[in-house]
């Protein structure tokens, strides 16, 4: 797929993209995301934005995540720290849905919340409804999220 005809990206608005962009990287590679690599011969993106004559503190203006037919992530920096609930947000899907068993999806959610934990996400609370068990959890920055 050409990424340039990608029909939409996902913005997350962070302070500090490079970090951010790490954290989800780990946690999106199950999925086939990761950081693209720069356009060119360019070793990596450092040497690509000095190459465009970016000044270099510009140069964690912007992140990037992508995975084949998936929409791309797009990390944008901003001056303001996270200030309240996400209006949007992202779900990882890891216990399988309602045709799952509960505690079949119990265990598949507890497996991914603990990997993600590592990674420096925080658990926030527990649900089960409708049939379906997952967990709202924070990435680094305080953005919500589900698994």
């Amino acid at each position: 797929m050409d990424r340039s005809t990608a029909p939409i990206q996902v913005v997350i608005d962070t302070v500090d993209p490079a970090a951010l962009v790490v954290f989800w990287a780990g946690a999106l590679a199950p999925r086939g995301y990761s950081v693209p690599a720069p356009p060119g011969d360019f070793a990596d993106w450092p040497a690509f934005l000095a190459a465009q004559g970016v000044p270099e503190e510009r140069w964690n203006d912007a992140s990037t995540l992508e995975a084949d037919g998936q929409p791309r992530i797009f990390f944008q920096r901003v001056p303001e720290a996270k200030s309240g609930k996400n209006r949007l947000h992202l779900d990882l899907l890891a216990g399988g849905g309602p045709s799952v068993p509960m505690e079949l999806q119990r265990e598949r959610v507890a497996a991914e919340v603990s990997r993600l934990e590592v990674l420096g996400a925080t658990r926030v609370v527990e649900h089960a409804d409708l049939g379906v068990h997952w967990v709202t959890m924070r990435d680094p920055e305080g953005n919500e999220f589900c698994v």
